[in-house]
């Protein structure tokens, strides 16, 4: 488990350094049709759920370790929730209750990898999950903008409004398999404009109302 301290508080920038210690990442893959398409994938009927190991965890201003040898390693900007307490089977309806705050995620993916089958190795290596820059608790998530920015170019552009599958809905259909504890994180999915970074880039995800997420990338 990876913890990082992480200010946690009003979108205004107050509030609290807390401890985050999530015991998992779980991650919503095709939410929005439109990234769904430039992957030449159909739409999911339910949420499609995997999960990225917490080692993967990195801050603000940390960097990205890119491997060699492959074409594409992709940015993948997306919201986070960060869940407030123990959740299991709950409805949709309670799911606020349960909701910390919201803050912005980097879900790098190795492209090629991906391809070949199973996720986990694709989207679970050290520096592949930054996080940050602060948790925000009183924000509406259901009409954000997210940015993603290389270099300072905008590259992948969205609003949760367009989400396949909204926050409530994602949270009913995890839990009712998988318990959530406090401080676990849950990737909502990523607009389209996904693209590969190389090693000597500097990746922004800007997420209305909590702010930016920069990494700088480097080579591994």
């Amino acid at each position: 488990m990876r913890d990082m301290k992480i200010l946690c508080g009003t979108g205004a920038g107050s509030g609290q350094e807390i401890d985050l210690q999530p015991s998992k990442a779980i991650c919503v893959g095709r939410n929005y049709s439109a990234h769904a398409a430039e992957l030449g994938h159909d739409l999911p009927s339910e949420p499609l759920l995997f999960m990225k190991p917490t080692s993967a965890i990195i801050g603000p201003g940390e960097a990205i370790a890119r491997p060699s040898g492959y074409e594409r390693v992709d940015h993948e900007g997306e919201l986070v929730i960060v869940i407030g307490k123990r959740a299991s089977n709950i409805s949709a309806e309670e799911a606020s209750d349960y909701i910390l705050g919201y803050t912005c995620a980097n879900d790098v993916t190795v492209r090629d990898l991906q391809q070949k089958g199973p996720w986990l190795r694709a989207k679970g290596m050290d520096t592949f999950l930054p996080i940050g820059p602060r948790i925000v608790t009183d924000l509406d998530p259901s009409d954000l903008g997210i940015e993603v920015r290389v270099n300072g170019e905008s590259r992948q552009s969205g609003r949760t409004s367009q989400f396949i599958f909204a926050i409530a809905e994602v949270l009913a259909f995890i839990s009712k398999d998988i318990t959530l504890e406090p401080h676990d994180l849950v990737l909502t999915g990523t607009p389209a404009g996904v693209g590969n970074l190389n090693p000597g880039d500097s990746v922004e995800v800007e997420i209305e109302g909590i702010g930016v997420l920069s990494n700088p990338v480097v080579g591994r």
